[in-house]
Parts: structure tokens; sequence; C-alpha cells
């Protein structure tokens, strides 16, 4: 006779929950493989909201020339 799967404890599941925001599963080389998901803020990537919602002064002051818009001085 099988053995019986026992229940997982409250830790247990909140660490498999928490792995399951850390990674996502994709296929590598055609093989299954745990990756970390990108890092988000309200939905958008990091680069993406600091694009959108910082001021020249900040892009300016952290050398981020690139992303400075020559209209909204």
């Amino acid at each position: 006779m099988a053995k019986r799967k026992r229940k997982l404890t409250a830790a247990e599941k909140a660490a498999m929950k928490r792995r399951g925001e850390e990674f996502r599963t994709m296929f590598v080389n055609g093989k299954q493989r745990r990756v970390r998901r990108p890092a988000m803020i309200d939905g958008m990537a990091v680069d993406e909201f600091v694009r959108r919602n910082a001021d020249p002064i900040w892009l300016h002051q952290n050398g981020m020339w690139e992303d400075m818009d020559n209209e909204r001085q």
C-alpha cells in the first residue's frame, strides 16, 4: 500500500507562495527552469516607472540624461 501524502504546514505553504511570487517557470534550452521575476512597481518594470514619474532634476542628479525629455523644461 502506498504511503499517504501529508498536509503542508503553514510555514511550508507560505514558503511555497513566496517562491511562486519571486520566480516564474519558463523553458530554457528545452528544459523547465525557475527564473527570477523582474522587479515591478505598480505592475510596471522599474525602468519604465522611473521614466514616467521622475522629474528632470532627479534624472540629472542620477546621470540618466538619455531619459530626459527636452520638451519638459
